[in-house]
């Protein structure tokens, strides 16, 4: 029985991959990616450790980086569903809203939680200095470059 269920689940995301609106199969976890990696520079600029590490490691910080991880996914993780749904419409003539949850979580969020950690350990690692957001430091002078004559 439950295998059924995984083997109609699993035909069902690879018949997705073609047909109309195949499009979002790449644009999706594009959009997720691009997501994770600035995440993953907000993360190292801040000086905090990897996301998903941090949500596994320490209980007391969950709800706080779940509001954090949906402010940074809530549009691309609705735009998702609403996609799937379309599709579901289109070819086959009804919505199945767990299975539209299921297509968005592997195509947007399963791509943010794999890349915005390792941003950020690859920059740790790498030992840049952190900038903070732009912004110069109160008492510093702005750096001037003189002009070559």
């Amino acid at each position: 029985m439950l295998a059924n269920v995984f083997s109609d689940l699993w035909w069902g995301f690879v018949s997705r991959t073609e047909g109309p609106l195949k499009f979002r199969f790449l644009m999706q976890p594009a959009m997720a990616i691009f997501l994770g990696i600035h995440g993953g520079i907000s993360d190292w600029r801040a000086g905090k450790p990897a996301y998903f590490w941090e949500f596994l490691v320490d209980p007391g910080k969950r709800k706080e980086l779940l509001h954090e991880g949906w402010h940074s996914l809530g549009k691309l993780l609705i735009l998702a569903v609403v996609l799937d749904c379309v599709y579901q419409v289109i070819v086959l003539h009804w919505i199945y809203p767990v299975d539209a949850l299921i297509v968005a979580f592997f195509l947007a969020i399963v791509p943010y939680l794999f890349v915005r950690g390792p941003v950020n350990r690859i920059l740790k690692v790498c030992k840049l200095p952190a900038r903070q957001s732009g912004k110069r430091q109160a008492g510093n002078p702005p750096t001037v470059r003189k002009a070559r004559a």
